[in-house]
């Protein structure tokens, strides 16, 4: 593949770190080693010279007020003699139709769209198992507790970071405990480091609470709870408030008190906004990014009265609308 790439200019942009939508060309100038300037780039591309891959990760976070600047990038490969390839990372699925409209008018300028949903419990299992392999730490983990692991997390997020970092932090358990007993009788002879489910699972309740650590509940065929209890939370502001849209500040503010309330671990406001682009991509949740995770927009997509087929689980709706929004 390298050696294929190899007379190719590969360019990798994180949008998030841009200032602007607009600092995006000036970056790419600068890389590409192009004149500066929309025009400038837009010369260099039709020039004669090799391929251009250009692979912009986040970047749904070129959204600006007129999509000037993705509507501009997205004509780049379809001009005459363009030398540019377009690669285009984004959580939302739907970012070309919502907020570039324009480009169902021009067929030639609409980009092939592919979907990678979250991963399997089978595939969350082969990529732990992968990087201990690499690791030289096959006998680490055992076998259940990497299983028992890749289950829970993929009824959650189906985040292969999250399932890492799981297993590392039990790891880091098993190490901390050999520590405290190596402490206490220092002629102990030392053990082989070896987890098993009980750590996992203690790592598990620390992050998602004790239902979801259980070696029953949550399995990737069913809801995710985390999720179900967000949906509840989104209906009760739109219920509650004049607009369709909240900030996903303010719907993890309501979810970790009503979380509080029914003593389940809340996650973090991060986890908040992929957990959000999950239920956007099973069509309950629409998503609108922002610079700031907090200040990202975010509203149903479905009617009210559809949520309860959606959730199936009419007891847990019923219970928190008749709750109320959690103070």
């Amino acid at each position: 593949m390298e050696a294929q790439l190899a007379p190719v200019c590969t360019v990798l942009v994180n949008c998030m770190s841009l200032r602007s939508s607009h600092a995006v060309f000036p970056l790419l100038a600068d890389k590409l080693k192009a004149p500066g300037g929309q025009n400038g780039l837009r010369s260099f591309l039709t020039a004669p010279g090799p391929a251009v891959l250009l692979v912009l990760d986040e970047m749904d976070q070129l959204d600006s007020k007129a999509q000037d600047v993705l509507y501009t990038i997205f004509e780049w490969p379809h001009l005459q003699k363009s030398r540019l390839c377009l690669v285009g990372i984004a959580n939302a699925l739907d970012l070309t139709d919502r907020i570039l409209p324009r480009l169902q008018a021009r067929p030639h300028c609409r980009p092939l769209l592919l979907h990678f949903p979250p991963y399997s419990r089978q595939e969350l299992t082969a990529i732990v198992q992968d990087r201990l392999s690499q690791a030289s730490a096959d006998g680490v983990l055992d076998e259940s507790a990497v299983q028992f692991c890749a289950r829970k997390v993929s009824a959650v997020s189906g985040d292969a970071r999250k399932a890492l970092d799981v297993c590392r932090r039990a790891v880091e358990v098993v190490e901390s405990d050999e520590r405290k007993k190596k402490a206490s009788d220092p002629t102990g002879e030392p053990k082989e480091l070896r987890v098993s489910l009980p750590q996992v699972a203690r790592v598990l309740s620390e992050i998602y609470g004790d239902r979801m650590a259980s070696p029953g509940g949550a399995d990737g065929e069913s809801f995710p709870l985390q999720q179900k209890l967000l949906v509840c939370c989104l209906l009760l502001l739109t219920r509650s408030g004049k607009s369709r849209e909240v900030a996903v500040g303010k719907l993890h503010e309501v979810y970790s008190r009503l979380c509080a309330r029914r003593q389940v671990s809340a996650v973090g406001q991060g986890e908040c906004l992929s957990l959000c682009g999950l239920l956007e991509s099973r069509g309950i949740f629409s998503l609108k990014k922002a610079k700031e995770a907090r200040l990202a927009k975010v509203f149903l997509k479905i009617e009210e009265k559809d949520v309860e087929n959606a959730l199936k689980d009419r007891a847990l709706l019923g219970s928190i609308l008749a709750a109320g929004l959690p103070s």
